[in-house]
């Protein structure tokens, strides 16, 4: 007589698609995927979201050592990161640890604005930065 193996009937779990990777996933891969699982994304709607295929996202993430400057610029964009923090690169503070100040969040806000609402600030504050040389 034969035995039957019985398996547990397990839910299934989006990290248990496709198959195991066997090597460690490159720098960008591991980011992207990282980014796209804080979002709460699956890879298919990261696919949709940067206008590439499933199967380019499956390759980012798992195989590509050397992404094209336009999948790094789209995927920055997306994310709202640098480059710099998506390729893995360190960059030294140049400042003490802590809270950043008030100018770099509203730099960083500025930066999250369309390039036409970025200009029209960047203009007041040239402008506001000339009389006030001049004044001084």
């Amino acid at each position: 007589m034969k035995q039957q193996l019985i398996q547990e009937n397990r839910p299934y779990s989006g990290d248990m698609a496709g198959r195991p990777q066997i090597n460690e996933a490159p720098a960008f891969g591991a980011k992207l995927a990282a980014l796209r699982k804080e979002q709460g994304w699956t890879q298919p709607q990261l696919a949709e979201k940067l206008g590439i295929t499933l199967a380019a996202v499956v390759y980012y993430e798992r195989q590509s050592k050397n992404p094209s400057a336009e999948i790094v610029s789209k995927v920055a964009k997306l994310f709202n990161v640098s480059v710099d923090e998506l390729l893995g690169h360190s960059i030294k503070a140049t400042r003490k640890s802590g809270p950043p100040s008030r100018l770099q969040q509203l730099t960083e806000q500025l930066s999250g604005l369309p390039r036409n609402k970025q200009k029209v600030v960047v203009e007041m504050l040239e402008g506001f930065l000339q009389k006030t040389s001049k004044a001084a």
